[in-house]
């Protein structure tokens, strides 16, 4: 499995050259603490042959003296080089190794576990392809697993490798391996992860890690190290949109101006029009300029020059794009950060904000919620704390061009700088929207001073409930994408209708066509989604009918909003609870498969929080029993608070 080559002998050249296309792949191992991290690292080294013999020698004499393994062979502390780490038997810097096999190149970051450095966590992630996600095989899912979890998915790693190790101490068994595997699947499906996979191991004894285990028969996939050097990262990187941040204007005699920087993302091409970003100054690329000569194109994440067509204004900091394909260039952003110093957040002080090359003050202005990385539910906080994680408002003192870290890793990310130590504070990730600073949560919004006070209507509601046999209500079906919202609505209707009653279905897909059709997916904007529709649901109401809403409606707390506006005597709650496995099996139109490929964003279920209602009116089960069934259930709810006559 060893990166030697025949090559060495014959042709040394050959050698380097085919050594120096290999792919190389960044990867980070996490979790709790002791979950075998370090030692996991060691023996995919060792494994691999990339330990000399001296260090060899070495690690078998510390292993005698600050080994966990009684005085055996310990690979942890090839990685765990503090002495304060090999005391303790724990990993508290992030250690970088390298290593490399025929097929790829490798650099490790051994992360630590201890919830008090998950700041360094979240730095080994900034970079990684892949992260592996130790679980100690007796101990199951753990609070910090679940951190690590949410951060990786927070940084935008797309593949998880959750390797279930010391299966030697459970006596390799299936049913405990199969058992963490579906409680992780259980948290990890409220996360944007599009590719996560399972291997049980022994670290220390190297079952599965690069050989196959012949104790764990009942595993056939891949062992770790295969996984390693098979798992396929070239589509990851973004190559449609082009975005050049120049680090240095190269001005070395008055011939040759060229603009010097990392191709963040996408691609260039000699003869491509470019822009510069702020001034909106356009030219074309005269050449691509590198230390080996010039090229005809160039692609990330290549350092090159560019030199262009036209003498335009271009600085450190500004940068290149294309005209028709430019990122965002706003003042003020939306992002998750992650804080990482011992003082806390403070809203409203100045900081420096570093952005690719550019170097800006700002504040954060509002910190919209803290994430509980335990429940993954959001608590309002009037700061951040050391390694919490919040969304939180930037407003900046000058626009910059971003965009959201999901598309964008480069373009995507900022560190915030404390002005005085000069020191770093916290870790920022763009978000795909930005709240816009003319939206306002109109929930509880005053009329404008034009509109008075409601109309009334020469029809009682009396005599509308005398002349339809029935009283008016909402019936509100939350649930989660197909889970059978939209069908049980309709059928439902029909039925009413059928019995002579007054109804009429409002979808929310229908509002997002019409009505809502200027909003998004975020929770601010599904939460104004549902106040609209309940607004149109109450004039239903006013009018006599019953009216069946079937929404996602994610959030408790807004549904507990619109009940107070169409009124509690006459909203209802049904959740329709079919199991997001059956959802999924369910989908028609994909939806799952395109958020758990990043695709569609903020989906609950997957990306995003669904909050099951806490006190539903019904709940009912279209998995398990027919839909004609649901409707009866629904039908006796209406007969019995008297809804029906």
């Amino acid at each position: 499995m060893s990166h030697q080559s025949e090559l060495i002998a014959t042709d040394i050249e050959a050698y380097l050259r085919q050594h120096e296309n290999k792919e190389l792949l960044r990867f980070l191992t996490c979790g709790s603490v002791d979950d075998g991290k370090s030692t996991l690292i060691g023996r995919l080294l060792y494994d691999s042959k990339m330990i000399y013999e001296d260090q060899l020698a070495a690690l078998e004499r510390d292993s005698k003296i600050h080994g966990t393994t009684g005085g055996g062979f310990d690979p942890a502390l090839l990685t765990d080089g503090l002495r304060a780490e090999r005391e303790q038997g724990i990993t508290i810097d992030v250690a970088y190794r390298y290593f490399s096999t025929a097929r790829r190149k490798f650099i490790i970051a051994d992360t630590p576990g201890h919830e008090q450095y998950t700041r360094n966590m979240a730095t080994g992630a900034s970079t990684a392809d892949l992260a592996i996600i130790l679980v100690d095989a007796r101990q199951g899912i753990l609070t910090q697993t679940k951190r690590h979890s949410f951060i990786t998915s927070l940084l935008g790693i797309k593949h998880i490798l959750v390797a279930v190790n010391k299966m030697d101490l459970v006596d390799f068994s299936q049913e405990v391996f199969e058992r963490i595997r579906d409680d992780y699947r259980d948290f990890a499906m409220r996360l944007d992860m599009p590719d996560v996979h399972f291997i049980p191991i022994s670290a220390l004894q190297g079952d599965n890690v690069v050989e196959p285990s012949v104790r764990m028969p009942w595993y056939q996939g891949s062992t770790l190290m295969g996984f390693l050097e098979t798992v396929y990262i070239a589509s990851d990187r973004n190559l449609e949109d082009f975005r050049f941040p120049v680090q240095w204007v190269n001005r070395p005699h008055l011939d040759f101006r060229g603009y010097c920087g990392t191709v963040a993302s996408g691609i260039v091409r000699q003869g491509d029009e470019v822009m510069a970003l702020p001034s909106r100054k356009t030219s074309r690329v005269k050449s691509i300029v590198t230390f080996d000569g010039e090229l005809a194109e160039a692609f990330a994440p290549q350092a090159i020059t560019l030199t262009l067509t036209d003498e335009i204004d271009v600085s450190r900091g500004d940068m290149l794009v294309r005209p028709d394909n430019a990122p965002r260039l706003e003042p003020r952003l939306d992002a998750m950060l992650v804080w990482m110093a011992e003082q806390p957040l403070v809203v409203g002080k100045p900081y420096l904000f570093k952005h690719t090359s550019r170097l800006v003050t700002g504040a954060v202005t509002t910190l919209r919620y803290r994430v509980d990385v335990n429940t993954l539910h959001r608590q309002d906080a009037d700061n951040l704390q050391l390694n919490e994680i919040g969304r939180c408002v930037v407003t900046l003192s000058q626009s910059i061009p971003f965009d959201s870290y999901r598309r964008n890793r480069a373009t995507g990310a900022l560190i915030v700088i404390d002005r005085i130590t000069n020191g770093t504070v916290g870790a920022g990730m763009i978000l795909d929207r930005t709240t816009r600073s003319d939206r306002v949560d109109h929930w509880d919004a005053e009329p404008v001073d034009l509109i008075t006070d409601r109309s009334i209507s020469y029809v009682s509601g009396q005599e509308r409930a005398v002349r339809y046999g029935q009283r008016p209500v909402t019936v509100l079906l939350t649930g989660l994408t197909a889970s059978g919202k939209t069908s049980l609505a309709y059928r439902l209707e029909r039925r009413l209708f059928d019995a002579g009653r007054a109804c009429a279905v409002l979808d929310g897909r229908a509002m997002r066509r019409g009505i809502s059709r200027d909003l998004g997916f975020t929770a601010e904007e599904r939460s104004e989604n549902l106040r609209r529709s309940v607004e149109v649901a109450r004039l239903m109401n006013d009018a006599g009918l019953i009216c069946i809403a079937a929404f996602v409606a994610p959030s408790e707390e807004v549904r507990q909003r619109a009940r107070d506006v169409v009124g509690a005597d006459r909203f209802l709650v049904v959740h329709v609870a079919t199991p997001v496995e059956a959802c999924r099996q369910r989908d028609q139109e994909g939806a799952y498969a395109k958020a758990d490929a990043g695709t569609i964003a903020n989906f609950p279920g997957v990306s995003a929080p669904y909050e099951p209602p806490s006190a539903p009116d019904l709940v009912v089960r279209p998995d398990l029993v027919s839909t004609d069934e649901c409707v009866d259930q629904l039908l006796l709810l209406l007969a019995s608070r008297g809804i029906l006559d």
